[in-house]
């Protein structure tokens, strides 16, 4: 039996779902990285990196290549960093929307905090 295209979704989502796996993924959007060029950018201990690049690669998101005793990765596919930008515009969106009605509660409670 074969699995349902919104379950293999699913997981595929799961997958981008930790905040060190999607900082990596735009960091490669924007062009190969060696490993240690990642590490400050992500902001997590080399052991946990390596992890997240091994979810990443397991999934066929990253690749790998090493030269010499350096490790680089890419991005498998360039829709992945489409896929970051459409999440980018998404989420701007949902933003604007919150803080319009952030602004319009606050304009009903006479402009200000609510106070004790």
């Amino acid at each position: 039996m074969t699995t349902p295209l919104y379950q293999l979704k699913a997981e595929f989502f799961k997958t981008l779902g930790h905040p060190a796996r999607i900082r990596v993924l735009e960091l490669l959007s924007e062009r190969e990285h060696a490993v240690a060029e990642m590490l400050p950018e992500v902001g997590i201990e080399p052991a946990a990196l390596s992890q997240q690049l091994a979810v990443l690669r397991r999934a066929g998101l990253v690749v790998s290549r090493k030269q010499g005793s350096t490790v680089h990765y890419s991005l498998t596919d360039p829709h992945v960093a489409e896929l970051l930008r459409v999440a980018r515009t998404i989420l701007s969106g949902v933003l604007a929307g919150q803080a319009e009605m952030l602004a319009d509660l606050r304009a009903a409670q006479g402009g200000g905090p609510p106070t004790a």
